[in-house]
């Protein structure tokens, strides 16, 4: 991305140009001069830190709260969504431009204009009353608006020979899982409260996509829902693991940001149940552990006006970046309004049956509903530092495309060989490397920075004799000497966020 004289660029132009210099994410279509927006493509290196942002949830989440996992279908027949009531409610407030006829979301061209958050779901009319009192005009030509509309985002999709049965792709993961529940019930002997998860892509008509992976039309989501009986909100295994841990919230009417553990969030009320605080607390420790800092994330509770329809309380889990507080995951108390539009559209009984008394259930639903893409975005901002050789990422190691990269110190002198031996061993290991001896040691060293590669590996004319390589850390440059036959598990004691320095007995200077 080109830089205007003088200008100095936000980290989202940064990102946005080592996205596409390095393949990171770009266009999808691109050599197509009128592919639309809002649909992206993930290159080797972008799609490599995609995956191991999901398989940290996966791990870190959905694994350590005993989660079972599912994978649905995208396409979904129509009364699904009647059931669900996205057909009648999926609804986004739209604006026309009376001069170049392009469309915009009302909400969202008010509240960059005005700097305050304007709820999607404020009447038509009041949007009108913004609009003229703050004399906003099409972004693109500066013409002027007409009035607003309401827009379904569902995508419909075509099914059968004659496209005879109507189908969409789904707005939000999260169905599929309702749809699972009775399945799961009667064969993996659930036990409320008891959590399904899934990692899937969802589809919206985004009528004016904008800030690249941060809003599209085609995303990925990891979503967890929680089944629970609703007597027994108050009552969870673990919570005294969280109960005094402190959660970031921004209460309704408030400016800034206060902290409450999580035991004060249930007394206090803040929060509707126990159930609901402690997936608070696991939900910021999750994301603080990818890599976020603490300061810049928020639990923003969410006015009755500006909810989801189906919602009875929201805490948006939000980040501050360059670009704003962006919203990274959902979090509602869906109540039993999934399960009971399901059961009355379906005519199939979604009450649970509690194992110990017969008692039936209809289970209430606290959704923890996270963007795989703005999850991402927002890592790679807050991993991008300024170095001596220029800008890098600081990733979590678990994070990095390459858990090391491999080099040689020169091409000749059996170095490339004993190289390429080493990587082979490692692996063999399961550890990604990256492989390079085109250039200098030192832009190497700079290149595997750049895209997060937390350690890298040199052999040199040392290595032939002693058997050992100099291990090097991408954010301090510290070196130490470390046996070939200890290489990998030095690796692995890396990526648990063990420093290098521990790992060797002999310091060199840092190159």
């Amino acid at each position: 991305m080109a830089e205007q004289k003088g200008k100095i660029p936000s980290k989202y132009d940064q990102i946005m140009e080592l996205a596409s210099r390095k393949s990171l994410f770009y266009q999808a279509a691109e050599i197509y001069p009128n592919a639309p927006a809002g649909l992206w493509d993930f290159g080797p290196i972008g799609q490599s830190i995609r995956r191991k942002i999901v398989e940290f949830w996966r791990k870190e989440f959905i694994e350590k709260e005993h989660m079972l996992e599912v994978h649905g279908s995208q396409i979904l027949p129509a009364p699904v969504f009647e059931g669900s009531g996205h057909l009648k409610s999926f609804a986004d407030p739209i604006i026309q431009c009376t001069k170049c006829k392009k469309y915009e979301r009302a909400d969202k061209l008010i509240s960059e204009k005005i700097g305050q958050n304007v709820p999607e779901s404020l009447a038509t009319d009041k949007l009108d009353a913004l609009i003229e009192e703050h004399h906003i005009k099409c972004p693109k030509c500066k013409g002027d608006l007409g009035k607003v509309s309401k827009f379904n985002m569902m995508v419909e999709t075509i099914v059968g020979k004659q496209g005879e049965m109507r189908t969409f792709l789904r707005p939000e993961a999260c169905q599929t899982i309702f749809l699972n529940f009775a399945r799961m019930a009667k064969t993996m002997r659930l036990k409320l409260p008891q959590g399904i998860a899934q990692v899937g892509g969802a589809f919206r008509n985004e009528i004016s996509p904008r800030q690249s992976i941060t809003r599209a039309i085609e995303f990925s989501q990891m979503d967890a829902e929680i089944f629970f009986d609703p007597e027994k909100i108050d009552e969870i295994e673990g919570f005294e693991m969280v109960a005094k841990y402190p959660v970031r919230v921004m209460r309704l009417g408030k400016e800034s940001t206060e902290e409450f553990t999580a035991q004060e969030l249930a007394d206090k009320k803040i929060v509707p149940g126990k159930i609901i605080a402690y997936y608070l607390a696991r939900t910021q420790q999750t994301w603080n552990s990818l890599g976020i800092p603490l300061e810049k994330l928020r639990f923003r509770e969410v006015d009755k006006d500006e909810r989801a329809f189906y919602s009875l309380a929201t805490f948006d889990f939000e980040v501050e970046t360059s670009i704003g507080w962006l919203e990274l995951i959902a979090n509602n108390y869906r109540t039993d309004h999934d399960l009971k539009g399901h059961m009355k559209q379906s005519g199939t009984n979604l009450e649970y049956v509690m194992p110990e008394t017969g008692k039936r259930v209809l289970a209430h639903i606290w959704e923890v509903s996270a963007g795989v893409d703005r999850t991402m975005y927002a890592i790679l901002e807050h991993a991008l530092k300024e170095g001596k050789e220029g800008l890098y990422l600081s990733l979590n190691p678990r994070l990095a495309p390459y858990h090391c990269a491999v080099y040689p110190l020169i091409k000749k002198e059996g170095m490339p060989e004993l190289a390429q031996e080493i990587e082979k061993l490692l692996k063999e290991d399961w550890i990604e490397t990256l492989y390079d001896e085109t250039g200098s040691i030192g832009r190497r060293y700079a290149r595997a920075d750049e895209i997060g590669v937390p350690i890298c590996l040199t052999i040199d004319g040392d290595s032939l004799k002693n058997k050992d390589v100099t291990m090097r850390e991408r954010d301090t440059g510290m070196q130490v000497r470390v046996p070939i036959d200890k290489l990998a598990d030095a690796v692995r004691k890396v990526l648990k966020g063990e420093r290098v320095i521990k790992l060797g007995q002999t310091l060199t200077p840092a190159k």
